[in-house]
C-alpha cells in the first residue's frame, strides 16, 4: 500500500524553504525511456521519470563549527515501510540546485519512490555560490582548509534517517567530478552506511582506502574529458591544477577491497566499453563505463553544459543508469 507524503518534524535542525538560483540554466525533465542515438544500452524500467510534484525542503545543521545544508526532495507517494535514499553530490563550483537540475534525480525519485538529498560543499570565499568538497587531493577551499565532509555526510544521514522512512540498507551516493571524488571517499570511509556509489568524471582522491565492508561502484567517464582526463594528469580545462589519478585506479582499488575477481569481464556496445568486476564479497559489484568521445559534462544532463565541461553526450542516460545500478544493491539488517 502506498501512502501520501508526510514530512516529519526535524528535531534541532532548521528547515529553510527558499530555493537557490540555477547557475546552469533551466531545463525540462526527461520523459523518454530510450536513447535517441546509437551507442547507448537499453534503458531499464528503473530509469523512468515522473513530474516531481513531491515536497522540497532545505535542511540546515552545524558540523564542526560550520553551517551546512542540503536540499531534500521527497516524492509525493511513498511505499509502506522504508525507502531508498540517494545522496546527490554536485561537482566543484556547483551547488545543490545546480546538480538537482543537471542530474534530473528528482524526476527519477518521483517515479521510483526514493528520497534524494543534495548536500552542499562549502562556499567559496568570494563567490559563495561555488561550492567544493574535500575529497582528498581535491578540491578548492574545502580541500585547502581540511574540511571534514565525511562528518558532515554522516551527520546529515543521522538527521534524515531519524526523521524520514529511510531504508538504511539502501543508502547510495551519486556524484559528478569533485562530487564523484567525494562519493569515492564515502565508499572508503563510510562504508558501513553507504551501500553503493555512482560516479561520473572523477577519481579516488585518497591514498588509503580500506572500506569496512564491500561497497558497489559504477564509474562512468568520457574519453574526451578535458577537465579530469580519463587516463589522469592535469586537465586542460581544469581550474584546480591537480595531477589527477587515472579514473580506473579507483575502480580497481574498490574491486580489490570488495574481494572481486582480479580480471574484469569486457563488453563493448557502440561507444561504450564496460569493465565489470563480479561476483564480489557480499554480492557487491564494480563496473567501469568508458564512453568514447564524451566530455566532462554529465551524460544526458539537463540544462546547458558549461563552457569548460564540453558538450553533453546525449546518447547515455547517466542518472538513469547509475540509479538502476545502485538500486540493485541492498543490505539486510
Amino acid at each position: 500500500m502506498d501512502r501520501p507524503l508526510r514530512w516529519p518534524r526535524v528535531l534541532g535542525v532548521a528547515v529553510v524553504a527558499a530555493a537557490l538560483s540555477l547557475p546552469l540554466g533551466c531545463g525540462g525533465s526527461r520523459t523518454d525511456d530510450t536513447a535517441d542515438d546509437a551507442g547507448a544500452p537499453a534503458t531499464t524500467a528503473a530509469s523512468a521519470r515522473a513530474e516531481p510534484v513531491g515536497e522540497l525542503r532545505w535542511v540546515s545543521l552545524e558540523v564542526d563549527g560550520r553551517s551546512r545544508r542540503a536540499r531534500v526532495y521527497v516524492p509525493s507517494v511513498l511505499s509502506e515501510g522504508t525507502v531508498p535514499l540517494v545522496l546527490g553530490l554536485h561537482g566543484g563550483g556547483g551547488s545543490a540546485e545546480q546538480f538537482a537540475e543537471n542530474s534530473d534525480l528528482d524526476a527519477l525519485a518521483e517515479a521510483n519512490g526514493f528520497i534524494v538529498a543534495y548536500p552542499e560543499g562549502i562556499p567559496g570565499p568570494v563567490l559563495e555560490h561555488l561550492h567544493t568538497w574535500n575529497a582528498g587531493y581535491c578540491c578548492g577551499p574545502a580541500q585547502r582548509d581540511g574540511v571534514d565532509d565525511v562528518a558532515f555526510i554522516a551527520a546529515l544521514l543521522d538527521t534524515l534517517e531519524a526523521d524520514l522512512p529511510v531504508d538504511v540498507g539502501a543508502v547510495y551516493a551519486i556524484g559528478h567530478s569533485n562530487g564523484g571524488m567525494m562519493a569515492y571517499r564515502l565508499a572508503c570511509e563510510l562504508a558501513d552506511r553507504i551501500v553503493a556509489i555512482g560516479v561520473v568524471g572523477a577519481s579516488l582522491g585518497i591514498e588509503d582506502c580500506a572500506p569496512s565492508r564491500p561497497v558497489s561502484v559504477m564509474h562512468v567517464h568520457g574519453s574526451a574529458d578535458r577537465n579530469h582526463p580519463i587516463d589522469g594528469g592535469p586537465g586542460q580545462n581544469s581550474l584546480v591544477g591537480v595531477d589527477f589519478h587515472p579514473a580506473v585506479d579507483g575502480v580497481r582499488t574498490l574491486a580489490r577491497a570488495d574481494g572481486c575477481p582480479a580480471t574484469p569481464r569486457f563488453d563493448i556496445d557502440g561507444d561504450l566499453t564496460v569493465e565489470t568486476f563480479a561476483p564480489c564479497d557480499e554480492g557487491a559489484e564494480v563496473r567501469f563505463v568508458a564512453i568514447a568521445g564524451a566530455s566532462h559534462a554529465w551524460p544526458g544532463g539537463q540544462g546547458a553544459a558549461g563552457r569548460l565541461t564540453g558538450p553533453t553526450y546525449d546518447a547515455y542516460d547517466a542518472s538513469g543508469e547509475l540509479w538502476a545500478f545502485v538500486s540493485a544493491h541492498t543490505r539486510g539488517s
